[in-house]
């Protein structure tokens, strides 16, 4: 949990940015986008039917913060977000500068092939009797995702997300 510890303060900045902006025609409150990586990638950036999640999420870590998802008032059984990512490679401390010209570009040629855009469609679990606070996404092995609507916190006994924040990673994935 150590790992999520200054997703705290972003997300109560974010939240006052978007509190002020927040409010929808039909008086219901937008919340906040964010996420949360159980993988060894990066996700270098991420959108929720298109509106962005802020930050780069690095590996096993939170964030986000991005504004603003509003959830319909009524739960219904075919509700989706279609959640698009660019995931790719956790750090480039091996960057061999811009002095050697070619020797950069061979560099930037290796990280881009590690970078992946993806896109999936997945389901919002009923929330029906429940506050709902935004989304929250969370990256798992195999490009899974889960989401949440949930205002509860990762970890919390009442965050209905189980999943562990580091999972193994498998060694292939179904297809």
């Amino acid at each position: 949990m150590s790992e999520l510890r200054g997703a705290g303060l972003r997300k109560g900045v974010a939240l006052l940015c978007c509190l002020g902006a927040g409010i929808t025609a039909q008086g219901v409150r937008a919340g906040l986008i964010e996420a949360v990586n159980h993988t060894h990638w990066a996700i270098n950036r991420f959108s929720v039917d298109g509106e962005p999640g802020l930050d780069i999420i690095g590996p096993y870590q939170g964030g986000g913060g991005g504004c603003c998802y509003v959830a319909p008032a009524q739960w219904r059984p075919d509700l989706t977000v279609r959640v698009t990512w660019q995931a790719g490679i956790a750090f480039a401390d091996d960057s061999p500068g811009f002095a050697n010209w070619p020797k950069y570009l061979e560099w930037e040629r290796k990280v881009d092939a590690q970078t992946r855009h993806l896109t999936r469609v997945v389901s919002v679990p009923n929330y029906d009797g429940e506050k709902r606070c935004g989304i929250t996404v969370h990256f798992l092995p195999c490009d899974e995702l889960q989401v949440t609507t949930s205002c509860y916190a990762y970890g919390s006994p009442h965050y209905p997300i189980k999943t562990p924040l580091r999972l193994p990673e498998p060694l292939s994935c179904q297809k």
